[in-house]
């Protein structure tokens, strides 16, 4: 199934971090974050502004970004999870 964000959202898969192991302790998964980075697969025609026209968005697919930590919303999308989120809610792009 393929999904296309309307206005300026954004469909994001995040980027698992590395794990890195220090003096042999091991992390559990329940208790480690979700990775504040992801790579985006998808992005919408951009919102309206006041005078009507199309705005386009500054990110486009690939991207690698950062986000917020409670931003978007986490959708499942043929056994994988994604989330949908508004421009306004990447911090950055990582180059």
């Amino acid at each position: 199934m393929k999904l296309k964000p309307l206005g300026n959202r954004v469909l994001v898969e995040r980027i698992e971090a590395e794990e890195i192991r220090r003096g042999g302790i091991i992390i559990p998964d329940t208790i480690k974050e979700k990775p504040l980075e992801g790579k985006i697969v998808a992005v919408g025609p951009g919102a309206f502004d006041e005078k009507g026209t199309r705005r386009s968005l500054e990110v486009q697919e690939g991207n690698r970004v950062l986000f917020g930590k409670y931003s978007g919303t986490e959708v499942m999308i043929d056994d994988a999870e994604y989330l949908i989120m508004g421009e306004d809610d990447i911090l950055g792009i990582i180059e």
